[in-house]
Parts: C-alpha cells; sequence; structure tokens
C-alpha cells in the first residue's frame, strides 16, 4: 500500500491536472459560442445556394454542363476537416475512419487534409496526400475556402479529377455529431424535385449563371463543412474535459478516503502501540513490588 506521503503528493499532482482541466474545458467553451455563431450564420446562406444548384440541375438544359456532367472516374479528390490537437474524444477517429471507409479499393484517390491529426492518420495508411493545411487560423477561414474552392474548380474543368468529395463532422447538438463524406463535383440535383425549369429564363444565359453561382456555393459549402466540423470539435472538447474534470475529482476523492483511512489506521496503531507499553510497564512494575 501506499504511504501517506505518496497518497499526498498523487493529490496535489492530480489537483494541479484538474485546474489545467477547468481552464480547457473554459477555453473550450468559449470557442463552442463562437463557432456556433459562425455556424448559424453561414448555413441559411449554404441551404440557399444549395437548392439554386439543384434546381439548375433539373434544367433540361443544364444536364450537360461540366459541373453537373457525370462521366467515368479515374481519379478521386478527397478534402477531409480534421483537427490540429488532440483531446476532443472520438471526433477525429470517427471522421478519420468514415473517410477511408468511403475511398473504394483500386480507385486512385488525392487528398487534401485540413489538420495535423488527419495528416498523421492518412500518411501511416500511405494515402496520396497532395497537400495538408495545418494550424488553421479562425480568421482565415473564410478567405481560405474561397482559394480551396477555386482550385478544385480549376483541377476539376482540367481533367486532373473526376470527382471531388467533402469528408467534415455534421453537429447536431453539443453531445452529437455525425461525420459525413459528401460529394461536391459533380454537382448533384434533388429526385425529389425532378421539375422541368426549362421555361425558366436566367440572364445572359443558363450556363453563364452557372459558371457564375457555382463557385459561390463551393466556397460557401467549404466555409460551411469547416463551421460544422469546428463546432463539432470544440463541442467534443468540452465534453472531454467535463468527463476528464469529474473523473479527476472523483479520483481525488478516492485517494482522500484512502489518506484518511491511512491515516486512522497509523493513528489506531500507534495508540495500540502506547497502550501496550503502558501495560507492559505496569505489569513490570507489580512484578518488582
Amino acid at each position: 500500500m501506499s504511504s501517506m506521503r505518496d497518497i499526498k503528493q498523487r493529490i496535489t499532482n492530480i489537483s494541479s491536472v484538474e485546474q489545467i482541466i477547468k481552464a480547457m474545458d473554459m477555453v473550450a467553451s468559449t470557442k463552442l459560442l463562437k463557432a456556433r455563431a459562425q455556424l448559424d450564420g453561414v448555413r441559411p446562406i449554404y441551404h440557399e445556394l444549395k437548392r439554386i444548384t439543384e434546381e439548375l440541375g433539373n434544367n433540361s438544359n443544364a444536364k450537360s454542363h461540366i459541373f453537373y456532367k457525370e462521366h467515368e472516374v479515374r481519379n478521386s479528390l478527397y478534402i477531409v476537416l480534421t483537427s490540429d490537437r488532440g483531446l476532443s474524444g472520438s471526433y477525429n477517429a470517427n471522421i478519420m475512419a468514415k473517410a477511408l471507409e468511403h475511398m473504394e479499393q483500386g480507385k486512385n484517390e488525392k487528398l487534401i487534409v485540413v489538420g495535423s491529426k488527419g495528416k498523421e492518420y492518412f500518411k501511416k495508411k500511405n494515402k496520396n496526400i497532395i497537400h495538408a493545411v495545418t494550424d488553421v487560423n479562425d480568421t482565415q477561414v473564410y478567405y481560405s475556402s474561397e482559394k480551396v474552392a477555386k482550385w478544385l474548380i480549376d483541377v476539376y474543368l482540367s481533367g486532373e479529377v473526376d470527382e471531388v468529395f467533402i469528408a467534415y463532422t455534421h453537429f447536431k447538438t453539443v453531445l452529437s455529431s455525425v461525420p459525413i463524406v459528401e460529394k461536391l463535383l459533380p454537382l448533384a440535383t434533388n429526385p425529389a424535385k425532378e421539375t422541368d425549369y426549362s421555361n425558366k429564363n436566367y440572364e445572359p444565359d443558363i450556363c453563364t449563371f452557372i459558371d457564375n453561382v457555382v463557385p459561390l456555393y463551393l466556397h460557401m459549402n467549404l466555409f460551411r463543412a469547416y463551421s460544422e466540423s469546428h463546432t463539432s470539435e470544440q463541442a467534443a472538447r468540452m465534453v472531454n474535459m467535463d468527463a476528464a474534470g469529474k473523473n479527476a475529482s472523483d479520483l481525488i476523492e478516492e485517494l482522500n478516503h484512502m489518506y484518511n483511512r491511512k491515516r486512522q489506521a497509523d493513528i489506531t496503531q500507534e495508540l495500540s502501540e502506547i497502550v501496550g507499553s503502558v501495560n507492559v510497564l505496569n505489569k513490570g512494575g507489580r512484578n518488582e513490588s
């Protein structure tokens, strides 16, 4: 059994860790509030642009456009959103496993990985990482996602890749996030709304309209996906820190009980030794008399 000194030292050490955990919990909570505000702001824009692109895809005059036309797939590009830091439970593991599961065997995959965790993971899996983004600054995400969207369009139009997917974590609630892999290109239509929009007029023409609206849609899609993932990450980290803090408190309480029992046992032993010594002395005194 550990000595009282060892137990006391462990209590001190765990108490220090508990303070760090509480600080990290507060930081994650603050970041979560900011991330949710950003997500709530971009979601309506994304959903409206998605509705417009699906409506365009249902137009018979747009089905032959390169952004909508299905063709033979030889090269696929995956954008995988992970985090730079851990301590977020299964957040990274879930999205990386989902992305890996979606990648078909034998397909020539190219990866753009956001976050050092994803970079390390897919490097070990010997995946073709053509670009990795780490230490993402939140203030630069909007403009960075715009650059990535323009780059995606260039490589897609040049034929370097035939389809583009994005793997991110969809935020539902603080306690619930879902890893998702979605296709960015070619663009999807909404089968539930198969209406012919051929009579709808677009200025100057529908192809020019598509050429201008799709870059904006892809930009907002990437920005929204990052916001979803970032919010999910902070929620997972906050929940993880809450659980770690509770475990630390429980462990400190258990060690305090152990310390008190050990102290009580030592006091009882000392009292027993004192009483025993007194009895021996008293017995010795009687024998001499």
